[in-house]
């Protein structure tokens, strides 16, 4: 049985997911955001207690306080980022965006993204095939992970109940934000449950007919 479990991760109460099967025990995350001590401690413990391998990272996009977490995870289960090539530029200013918001990160903080996506792209997890869709607007690299048997999209920083992304930060672009969720992400059936980067989970239905935005 494939199952998630969601952490509310660093000062941005950011949505980490952990997608896994009770069975295989196998495991991909989505956009860690652990960074504290105490936070990266209940990402292990539950990792730990459920048995679980971390085959794969994936990012929806990489700002801040959905990376704050990649390296920790790469250097102890030894597990891969997959995320968006547009996105390489963020990956590698880490220190320059913490410092928008007054946070202190070593000068060359940094993550390597180690299998890119250019677009549209697709992998085979567990027996379930995991569509990478492009959605670029709120960060040129964004992207939603979409699982069309299990009825769910990951939407990151993108579509939110009653609310779209952030565009006043580099490489956002409101106007292809919109775009990009009417064509990309509303043409997904309406039962589609949407698992954004912050906040609870909603409907393509309900952002559909009820998104002020769209």
């Amino acid at each position: 049985m494939m199952k998630i479990q969601r952490f509310i991760f660093n000062l941005f109460e950011e949505n980490t997911y952990v997608l896994y099967d009770t069975e295989s025990r196998e495991a991909i995350v989505v956009d860690p955001g652990m960074s504290t001590e105490r936070e990266r401690d209940a990402f292990n413990d539950f990792i730990a207690e459920n048995h679980l391998h971390i085959s794969a990272i994936v990012n929806t996009h990489l700002h801040l306080d959905h990376s704050f977490g990649i390296n920790h995870i790469k250097e102890r289960y030894g597990a891969k980022l997959t995320a968006e090539k547009a996105d390489a530029d963020l990956a590698a200013s880490l220190s320059a965006q913490a410092a928008r918001f007054g946070i202190r990160l070593p000068e060359d903080f940094g993550i390597d993204i180690d299998n890119t996506v250019d677009g549209d792209s697709s992998f085979d997890f567990d027996g379930h095939r995991v569509e990478l869709i492009a959605v670029p607007g709120h960060t040129r690299g964004g992207m939603a992970i979409y699982i069309p048997d299990l009825k769910i999209v990951f939407s990151g920083d993108s579509l939110f109940g009653g609310a779209i992304g952030r565009t006043d930060l580099p490489g956002g672009d409101h106007r292809q934000l919109v775009e990009s969720i009417r064509n990309r992400l509303l043409t997904l059936p309406d039962d589609t449950t949407v698992l954004p980067g912050h906040m609870e989970p909603t409907t393509i239905g309900d952002e559909r007919r009820n998104n002020p935005y769209l």
